[in-house]
């Protein structure tokens, strides 16, 4: 009963702290280690020494912030359980962090990575619990089974719903799990340590390029890999010793300016701006979707506090970055480029590709990949379309080049429309008047878009002038090169 008294005290005296913080900018830690949490450390300190030597070098530490006021949790949360006398629990979620870290934990709440888990409904999972995996991994939150497949792949990025099955034990399919996303017991959404490493939780880690690249990499949205590609990432790896990443105060073109991380561009302090814990603040584009999308659009279906923050704004802040150290109209003339390839790419593939795809739709197999041209059209925007814009947002030219326009384009005219012309012709002489009909629609469709300026060089129609000059330009390099 006594424990019980202390731990209530405790946490009134942070959450004290935590309401004070907003005057100061930042919450202070207690005068001395608590008795609870130097009672955690005489077990911990032998038991744990890795995790002991992390938070002895954290500035946790040094703020007299232990074991006990970041696990410490009231008895009635559904996590917690009794140890040693005290109600802990192994989850230390954005709602814990927030005690002190108010502004931090409310920015990342309204941000699309606090989001992240939401994508157990959407068709990436299904692809990996259904086409990819089966039910067979059960466990006690999962006696029905689930599959192993989401469980190590997509939810450790995204975010798992944590499921306690007892005593404060967490399902092994949802735990460990840091996710950035992850569903926690407590209601609230994320992980700080899915870029705060526990439990040193280092600036200069949370800052560096390769902890976005533990997720933020692979086929279908390669950013370390493109950064790595582009004069930002070469100039971060060459220069990496003067980027005086361990500051407290970090703002670009004062403590460095030597490259750009992820973190300058999207998170990090200008000689203007704070930093923000809402990554969508600076992007102009959502490229996720088929067709990129504004982001106070995407904020606005997530009932996020973004909806009202137009993208010409976020940009503002984004060139607001640039600005250290480009001149105005280098800034400008790449977002110029940029827009041009996202219009070019929406104009050309994805909008007649997606148009296509819907009126292909009643005549293929009513089954989420159980067909040829659901893979053909998933990996067109999916994987090599998000590559493109994803591209040309950080100056990957290799990436936006033969890793996306070119794999677009082969895959659009060598196997997409292949697929779509065999599919309209199976059907058009069928009994059945609705499925004629739609063949038909899908036939008109395709000579309509395959007629379009942008593709009727694909039925060697292309334009006589446009042709003549394409001849002529391969005859000077023919010319040029044979020599």
């Amino acid at each position: 009963m006594q424990r019980r008294t202390q731990h209530t005290l405790l946490l009134a005296a942070t959450t004290l702290l935590a309401w004070s913080a907003p005057a100061l900018g930042q919450a202070f830690g207690p005068a001395q280690l608590s008795p609870q949490t130097k009672e955690c450390l005489e077990c911990h300190k032998k038991r744990d020494q890795g995790l002991y030597q992390q938070w002895g070098a954290s500035k946790h530490f040094g703020a007299n912030v232990g074991c006990y006021e970041c696990h410490g949790t009231p008895s009635d949360e559904p996590d917690a359980f009794v140890h040693e006398g005290y109600s802990i629990s192994v989850l230390v979620t954005p709602k814990d962090c927030g005690r002190c870290h108010t502004k931090e934990a409310e920015q990342f709440t309204a941000s699309h990575h606090a989001k992240a888990g939401r994508i157990l409904g959407s068709l990436d999972n299904v692809l990996a619990e259904v086409v990819e995996g089966n039910r067979g991994m059960i466990t006690p939150g999962f006696p029905d089974g689930v599959a192993a497949s989401a469980v190590n792949g997509c939810w450790q990025c995204h975010g798992s719903e944590i499921k306690v099955i007892g005593n404060g034990k967490l399902d092994p399919a949802t735990y460990p799990n840091s996710g950035i996303g992850r569903i926690n017991p407590d209601g609230s959404e994320g992980a700080c340590n899915a870029c705060h490493v526990r439990h040193e939780f280092g600036i200069a880690q949370a800052r560096h390029p390769d902890t976005c690249g533990k997720c933020h990499m692979g086929p279908d949205h390669p950013q370390i890999e493109i950064y790595n590609e582009s004069k930002h990432g070469i100039a971060f790896r060459s220069n990496i010793d003067e980027m005086n990443m361990e500051s407290s105060k970090w703002i670009v073109g004062e403590d460095y300016w030597a490259a750009p991380t992820c973190a300058t561009c999207h998170m990090s302090a200008t000689k203007t701006q704070a930093v923000t814990h809402d990554v969508g603040m600076r992007i102009s584009w959502n490229n996720r979707p088929p067709i990129s999308i504004r982001p106070e659009v995407s904020d606005a279906k997530l009932g996020l506090p973004g909806k009202d923050v137009p993208w010409q704004v976020r940009r503002a802040n984004m060139q607001d970055v640039c600005l250290n150290c480009h001149e105005q109209q280098w800034v400008d003339n790449f977002y110029i480029q940029y827009d041009s390839l996202i219009e070019m790419y929406h104009e050309k593939f994805a909008e007649p590709g997606l148009a296509l795809y819907k009126l292909a739709k009643p005549l293929m197999k009513p089954v989420a990949f159980g067909n040829k041209i659901d893979f053909i059209w998933f990996e067109i925007w999916h994987h090599e379309g998000r590559r493109l814009r994803h591209g040309v947002s950080m100056m990957g030219p290799d990436y936006t080049h033969w890793h996306g326009t070119y794999e677009v384009a082969k895959h659009f005219y060598t196997e997409y429309i292949p697929e779509l012309e065999e599919l309209a012709e199976k059907h058009l002489h069928s009994e059945n008047l609705e499925t004629q009909a739609a063949a038909q629609a899908l036939r008109d469709k395709l000579d309509e878009v395959l007629n379009d300026e942008n593709h009727r060089w694909y039925l060697g129609k292309m334009d006589p002038e446009e042709a003549a000059k394409r001849d002529k330009a391969r005859k000077e390099f023919k010319a040029r090169y044979e020599k």
